[in-house]
């Protein structure tokens, strides 16, 4: 028996929006910018054109920035190189989020640079 019953997804560029910058949470609470968009995209995938696509880069730039992060700890101790890196993983783990979100509410799709593909 086949079923009529049809699952439409909805456009919903401001929720795209909001879990890209959701990732922010991490320079106000120091650990929400991995759980929030997690949730938002585990709930909204199935229901939001789009949210898969977009949840999958925001958790994979998360856990890269966190990898990248680690790796570059033992470098403190290289003549101060990992707090060069340290502050470069800031400032792109604060102006990629906003980019995206930018360019999710235009409809388009999110890119993050040195993300690793964790989730495919």
């Amino acid at each position: 028996m086949q079923s009529n019953y049809h699952t439409y997804k909805r456009t919903d560029n401001q929720l795209l929006f909001i879990t890209h910058l959701s990732q922010l949470l991490t320079f106000i609470t120091g650990f929400g910018g991995l759980i929030a968009p997690l949730i938002i995209w585990a709930t909204q995938k199935e229901s939001v054109d789009g949210m898969d696509a977009h949840g999958k880069s925001i958790i994979n730039f998360q856990l890269s920035i966190i990898v990248y992060s680690i790796l570059s700890i033992p470098l403190i101790f290289l003549f101060g190189l990992g707090l060069f890196i340290f502050g470069l993983i800031g400032i792109l783990a604060f102006v990629m989020p906003i980019i995206n979100a930018i360019k999710a509410s235009n409809g388009e799709l999110p890119s993050y640079p040195l993300s690793l593909s964790f989730i495919s």
